[in-house]
């Protein structure tokens, strides 16, 4: 009788110290996961900004880009960014070499990837369909790493499909048209599109 009510108390506890340890696991993880970043953010601040900034989305050249720094915005904002407009779920690459600061979900930008790179700089990519398979917060990248794929999610759902670039520095936002140049189409290999992959 005994053995019989040992086997029941374990077979309830046993789920509860398993989700315990796999919480405390994911909790280790992340604080690994931010230690590691910032140990790698830290010397960028001592670098010069990028001059230059690869084109983000595939296949899209400078000058057909609509300057739409500034604009004007609902409830009195001005467009802190520039609009890049491309067909639903093409590649977005990292405009710059840098690392993952954030993945995540918001009202305005819908799915987005914020990126730091040399300076301190802050890149943020808005409206996105889905993220890139395997991203993750922490992760290094060059420009021609695949950060997600075009979209019309967060505010952006009565819009076409496009990018919405942003670059702060010092939490002050800057237009980032002009240092923008044109990627070479050859360079890129962007994965297989799947939507369904990565979103969040």
């Amino acid at each position: 009788m005994k053995k019989k009510i040992l086997a029941s108390v374990i077979a309830l506890l046993l789920p509860l110290v398993l989700l315990n340890w796999s919480t405390a696991s994911a909790a280790a993880r992340k604080i690994e996961r931010d230690m590691v970043l910032m140990v790698h953010v830290i010397p960028l601040y001592a670098e010069q900004p990028d001059q230059n900034l690869a084109m983000p989305v595939k296949g899209i050249k400078k000058d057909e880009v609509d300057d739409t720094w500034h604009g004007a915005r609902p409830g009195g904002r001005l467009h802190e960014g520039q609009d890049i407009f491309a067909p639903f779920g093409t590649a977005v690459f990292s405009a710059t070499d840098g690392y993952v600061m954030s993945i995540g979900e918001n009202n305005l930008g819908g799915q987005t990837v914020s990126v730091i790179g040399a300076g301190g700089r802050i890149y943020y990519y808005a409206h996105l369909a889905a993220y890139a398979p395997n991203i993750e917060v922490g992760d290094h990248l060059t420009n021609q790493t695949v950060l997600g794929f075009v979209g019309t999610s967060g505010n952006a759902a009565d819009t076409p499909p496009h990018l919405h670039f942003g670059m702060y520095a010092r939490g002050n936002a800057i237009n980032p048209l002009p240092l923008l140049t044109d990627r070479p189409d050859e360079k890129m290999a962007a994965p297989e599109t799947d939507l369904g992959m990565k979103k969040r």
